[in-house]
């Protein structure tokens, strides 16, 4: 008989299942065309004289963290968030675009989102960084000063999850995995150094996870990326990722002002006028044109 169940690993084309009741099965998955994520619901059901469970169907998914393939076509990371935290950190050095496209995928979930920058303990000089994070705050955004080796800001970055199903993302190296490990002491994430010759993360996540907060909620811990960019589909989609953006743009004085070159638009007076940042205007442009080439694509 079919059981609703959520996916709490991916392994390539084998699942690990949430049954009703906490039961934790192994399933495979019916046919080539169901790719369920983590964070997935899904029907499925036993599999006679067999330990693994078949998944036959995927339910309908609230949301989904998207990206464009290799091929241009989007691929769903992992499905049914209610937060999505973006981690960065002094090393590998912080790169604040891709921060920002993560928050982008946010607001194009219609999730809340907030910016953890781990590591902190290397700081010698933190002015840079409280700069760079006073651009999100001032926009709204959670920001929060970790570090796993201190276990420093670990208490609000759980009161921040509690009673939520959570992805963390950023960039390899950043220390993800740490930080889940503080968050649940017996997960045992792998960690690693960053490597010496590039100054880059390694990969030491390759699987997505979903683990169990210990007051409540779940985290889903992802492979780390060198780059990231969500899949949207519209001039629109990609406006409405950048709130403060959007909110400017109501006073622009075309309806369909893409905030480029157009005249009478309020989203460069407000550049100009450093009420909306340089940086973030300039990512905004980058996505809008890493959009337009994708969606170009055949």
């Amino acid at each position: 008989m079919s059981q609703s169940a959520t996916v709490i690993a991916t392994f390539s084309r084998r699942m690990r299942l949430r049954l009703a009741h906490d039961e934790l099965v192994d399933a495979k998955i019916k046919g080539k065309r169901l790719t369920p994520v983590c964070g997935d619901r899904v029907t499925a059901e036993p599999i006679a004289n067999e330990s693994d469970w078949l998944i036959t169907g995927i339910e309908e998914r609230r949301n989904a963290l998207t990206r464009p393939n290799l091929r241009g076509k989007v691929e769903v990371l992992a499905a049914n968030i209610d937060c999505l935290v973006v981690v960065a950190s002094l090393a590998p050095a912080p790169d604040w675009f891709i921060v920002d496209r993560y928050l982008c995928a946010a607001e194009s979930m219609r999730v809340p989102a907030l910016v953890v920058f781990n590591k902190v303990d290397l700081l010698e000089d933190d002015s840079q960084t409280e700069e760079a994070l006073s651009v999100y705050a001032a926009i709204d955004y959670q920001t929060i000063l970790c570090s796993a080796l201190e276990r420093k800001g670990i208490d609000e970055l759980r009161a921040a999850l509690h009673g939520n199903t959570a992805i963390i993302v950023g960039q390899s190296g950043v220390g993800k995995s740490s930080l889940i490990n503080c968050l649940i002491p017996d997960a045992q994430q792998k960690t690693a150094s960053i490597s010496d010759k590039s100054r880059e993360g390694k990969h030491t996540t390759v699987n997505s996870r979903m683990l169990d907060l210990p007051d409540g909620g779940y985290v889903i811990d992802s492979p780390g990326v060198r780059d990231y960019a969500p899949a949207l589909q519209s001039v629109a989609e990609v406006e409405r990722g950048f709130r403060e953006i959007h909110d400017r743009g109501h006073d622009c004085r075309f309806h369909n002002c893409r905030h480029l070159q157009e005249p009478g638009c309020a989203v460069q007076d407000a550049v100009d006028a450093r009420s909306i940042s340089a940086r973030r205007y300039e990512s905004y442009k980058r996505t809008l044109r890493l959009t337009e080439d994708l969606n170009k694509s055949p």
